[in-house]
């Protein structure tokens, strides 16, 4: 609070210093919406007072332009919706890929294997949200879990850790009674830069569970959030422009109220989105749904309950997990198979 005072007295302090305009208390408190979005927390203000000054003049301009006596949270919000359009041609130029299907992101139907997953591209005076499509494939073998990025050296170090401690969750989870034996693979499409950070774990998660259990996850939805070991979500940057990059091409399509995003429950206080996209989610033509473990974002995804295991270890019948065990199951038996055939043949050669 004592803040948000000091912000209202620096809007007038620099209003009356310029000559501009008044702001009444609605433009005041817009001014101090961007300074909490600016700053990424809904507890916080920035300090960038330059941008702070630069929004003051600009929704001074707007105001003495409409011959307004004193500016209000109107000429704030159309001084921010212009500095965002005089920026935005790259996120624009993106977003026309995708709509045209040159850059392949699906935004309804199900598909196995697949999930959205959501980067932020910064140009400098504007970052925005992009998503990007992971896929996972999975076959018999003990060839582990390929990172793609990695393999072509495209995968930053942090990227890295954060495959090896979905590695590491696979592993605790699905091979406490007996050993994984899979090959696997995973991928961001059609993203040719390199991968840094740990944003995507949980789509990438989600994306090898669809592939292995052989459910197909929507489309509808988009997934940002790192995890560790033990399934915790963890929080991630840039959840705002995230969240309306998504939302911007999913309106773009048409909104049918089943599309959305899965964000970290620790990221529910950065939370500082745009009025529309306010508005669409209280219309409940969009979600967000926060998750605090990953289990919790397979029944959005899958339509399935994850499962718990039961007295003997096993997981129920009709569950995500169960799907993925049996899966494991036929893949070890397979490889099993394969080694055997293998050995017999060696033996032959051996004995001629």
């Amino acid at each position: 609070e004592g803040n948000i005072r000091k912000y209202a007295a620096f809007v007038a302090t620099k209003a009356k210093g310029e000559k501009l305009l008044p702001f009444d208390p609605s433009g005041v408190g817009k001014v101090v919406e961007f300074g909490s979005r600016l700053a990424g927390d809904q507890e916080k203000l920035s300090s960038k007072f330059s941008d702070i000054s630069n929004l003051i003049r600009e929704s001074h301009y707007w105001a003495a332009k409409e011959e307004a006596v004193v500016v209000s949270g109107v000429h704030v919000e159309k001084a921010i919706e212009k500095k965002i359009y005089r920026h935005r041609r790259v996120e624009d130029r993106m977003r026309e890929v995708m709509v045209e299907g040159t850059l392949i992101v699906e935004t309804s139907g199900a598909r196995k294997g697949q999930i959205n997953g959501l980067a932020v591209l910064d140009t400098g005076d504007h970052s925005f949200g992009k998503p990007s499509r992971i896929t996972a494939t999975v076959y018999a073998g003990k060839g582990g879990i390929t990172n793609i990025e990695r393999e072509t050296k495209l995968s930053g170090k942090i990227h890295e850790k954060a495959m090896l401690i979905l590695t590491n969750y696979l592993g605790s989870k699905y091979a406490a009674r007996k050993p994984i034996s899979l090959t696997a693979s995973i991928t961001f499409e059609q993203l040719y830069g390199m991968i840094e950070g740990d944003s995507a774990t949980c789509a990438e998660l989600y994306a090898l569970l669809s592939a292995i259990s052989g459910v197909p996850a929507r489309q509808g939805f988009s997934v940002t959030g790192s995890m560790d070991q033990s399934g915790n979500v963890q929080p991630i940057g840039g959840v705002n422009e995230k969240i309306e990059g998504f939302f911007d091409l999913c309106n773009h399509r048409g909104l049918d109220g089943s599309q959305g995003v899965i964000i970290p429950e620790r990221n529910v206080r950065n939370l500082m989105l745009r009025k529309d996209v306010v508005e669409a989610i209280g219309e409940k033509a969009f979600r967000v749904v926060a998750i605090d473990h990953v289990e919790e974002g397979i029944e959005i995804l899958m339509g399935m309950p994850p499962g718990e295991p039961g007295p003997d270890g096993a997981y129920p019948e009709g569950t995500v997990n169960r799907l993925v065990e049996d899966r494991l199951d036929a893949l070890r038996e397979a490889s099993k198979v394969e080694k055997d055939r293998k050995e017999r043949g060696k033996n032959e050669n051996n004995n001629q």
